[in-house]
């Protein structure tokens, strides 16, 4: 069971006709195409594997077939992505949230995590978790997660588990 694209209304400063700010939408929604996670692949290859030195063979870990994928884009550009994967027990576990550097800080993370989390909530998960790269600690814990055991290496960058109830 799928859901839709999640729209938001977005003001972006500009120069629109009169002066006026051209309104533009965003979105975030469920990869249904392979153009679409071919696009989500790209963004995580820039975000993981070139820009923080993450090897290949851990980034493509070969469970991307067993997940469910999210897109975000901004005018029909590849913006943002997660996935989104069974972790037994009723729990959900969100993976490789990524945000494309001259994004980050417009609410893009924030959007992708509403998107999964419903798509959990949706598919009757009672919880996810997830491994927060340790300097965005504090941005999961402001969507509501709480870290969980100790710190921990993956592929080398410092982690922390954290976990969020959906009931």
């Amino acid at each position: 069971m799928a859901i839709g694209p999640l729209r938001y209304p977005m003001r972006e400063h500009g120069s629109g006709a009169g002066g006026h700010e051209p309104d533009r939408t965003v979105d975030v929604f469920r990869i249904s195409s392979e153009a679409e996670l071919s696009a989500a692949l790209d963004i995580r290859r820039e975000v993981f594997i070139e820009e923080q030195g993450v090897p290949e063979g851990l980034e493509l870990d070969g469970r991307d077939e067993e997940a469910t994928h999210f897109l975000a884009r901004r005018n029909g550009e590849p913006v943002g992505t997660a996935r989104l994967r069974d972790y037994g027990d009723g729990v959900a576990k969100v993976e490789r949230v990524a945000v494309r550097e001259p994004h980050r800080g417009e609410g893009w993370g924030e959007r992708l995590m509403t998107t999964v989390e419903s798509r959990a909530r949706e598919a009757g998960y009672e919880r996810v978790r997830l491994a927060a790269q340790v300097p965005v600690v504090g941005f999961y814990e402001r969507l509501g997660y709480e870290v969980v055991g100790e710190e921990f290496e993956d592929a080398g960058i410092p982690h922390r588990s954290m976990v969020k109830s959906l009931r």
